[in-house]
């Protein structure tokens, strides 16, 4: 077979980017999916990840109403109190958040202040390739949860993203999770079972990545069959039945509500993924950001307080960041430039709610910008441990730290 045209395919169906292509799976069945159902532990835990792509806002987020020099800085991007979400502290969310404030004042929404790294890179795809390496001195060519999926059997039905392409979070040195798009795959017209299995093949004389990359695609045609029947609900048997680049932006990913559907579908089917990838794009608002950021907020929050509610007593946890934040001082558009530090947000079962990590000064800035109080390692760290019950030194390459009494 001709491995260009493999390869496109394979990127109109997700699967790329060096890393991806170069990991290697093993081909599955549907009935070994489901067949880990009944089995699975009750209280292993559940981590769904959501990455806000294009350097959301944290200081317009979590807002530090009541700081004189947050006025200061940002005189057309400030709210009325009365419009704000109180926090305590003299802080408040963005009014685009009242179902996160609520799951606040019960308890499930953490707020982790001040994260970030040393030496911060303000480009979209750098720092998110430190975010996804967890490697801020050199980003590695692999993800910090596809180093995890290293430490297990490498299956990739326990990693599994929503989005268009494979994020690199997901791709270790010797295993990669699956993507499926939308829950779904757009194929040729043409395309028959024959040809499927043709490009699920390795094929004689093409490279030892292409032949991984063929078999990273025939798990994601078996993960996208599953992934089908549980959103129908139908009895599954032995039977395998317009491509969007993403960008730097997350621009090219399903509305969040779909998304969060389908991984709502696979929980409740009791599918065996241990971690869920999900996106949102669209938070690179360098003038007018004020009304657009609320919006997106928004988009944001209705699902996801959705979820997090409908979750309760599944051992789910999530986790919501972006590559950086940004600017202290507004620019002269009305809207904000690339900056470092901020929040992540944790909810769900065992998550101790409330307000974690040292609030960054207004006034001690690094040229302009928020200074980090906490290493994002040590996030990272916590859910490593508290969500999915593995050492982190070995996925984090010797880290140490920690973010105490977060998770129960």
């Amino acid at each position: 077979m001709n491995t260009l045209t493999r390869r496109r395919l394979l990127i109109a169906g997700g699967i790329t980017g060096g890393t991806a292509l170069a990991a290697g799976a093993t081909a599955i069945g549907l009935r070994d999916v489901l067949a880990t159902a009944p089995d699975r532990d009750p209280q292993a835990k559940t981590l769904v990840l959501i990455t806000l792509y294009g350097g959301n806002d944290g200081l317009n987020t979590v807002i530090p109403y009541t700081d004189p020099a947050y006025e200061a800085a940002r005189p057309g991007l400030t709210y009325p109190p009365e419009e704000l979400l109180d926090l305590g502290e003299g802080l408040a969310l963005n009014p685009g958040l009242p179902g996160l404030h609520r799951l606040y004042g019960a308890g499930r929404l953490a707020v982790v202040r001040g994260v970030g790294y040393p030496k911060p890179n303000r480009s979209h795809f750098q720092s998110m390739d430190i975010w996804q390496s967890a490697q801020p001195d050199r980003p590695g060519s692999t993800g910090w949860l596809g180093r995890w999926l290293d430490t297990t059997s490498g299956d990739p039905r326990l990693a599994v993203s929503f989005e268009p392409v494979l994020p690199p979070l997901l791709a270790g040195a010797t295993s990669a999770g699956a993507t499926v798009p939308d829950g779904t795959l757009s194929l040729p017209r043409i395309a028959g079972s024959a040809l499927m299995t043709a490009f699920g093949s390795p094929a004689a004389g093409e490279s030892p990545a292409q032949a991984r990359a063929a078999a990273c695609f025939a798990d994601l045609m078996r993960v996208q069959d599953l992934m089908a029947e549980v959103e129908s609900g139908a009895e599954v048997d032995d039977e395998d039945e317009s491509d969007t680049p993403a960008t730097g932006t997350g621009g090219a990913a399903p509305p969040l509500d779909r998304q969060l559907a389908l991984v709502t579908r696979c929980i409740e089917a009791g599918a065996a993924t241990r971690v869920y990838s999900v996106s949102l794009g669209g938070f690179d608002l360098h003038a007018d950001s004020k009304e657009t950021q609320r919006a997106q907020l928004s988009r944001l929050d209705g699902p996801l307080a959705a979820f997090v509610e409908r979750m309760t007593g599944r051992n789910v946890v999530v986790a919501v960041y972006s590559e950086f934040g940004r600017r202290v001082r507004a620019n002269a558009s009305d809207g904000t430039d690339h900056g470092t530090a901020s929040d992540v947000f944790l909810l769900g079962d065992g998550v101790r709610g409330g307000l974690h990590g040292e609030q960054p000064s207004l006034t001690d800035l690094d040229d302009g910008d928020l200074k980090h109080t906490l290493d994002f390692r040590d996030v990272y760290a916590t859910l490593l441990t508290g969500v999915l019950g593995t050492d982190p030194a070995q996925i984090l390459h010797g880290w140490t730290g920690r973010l105490d009494g977060v998770l129960t």
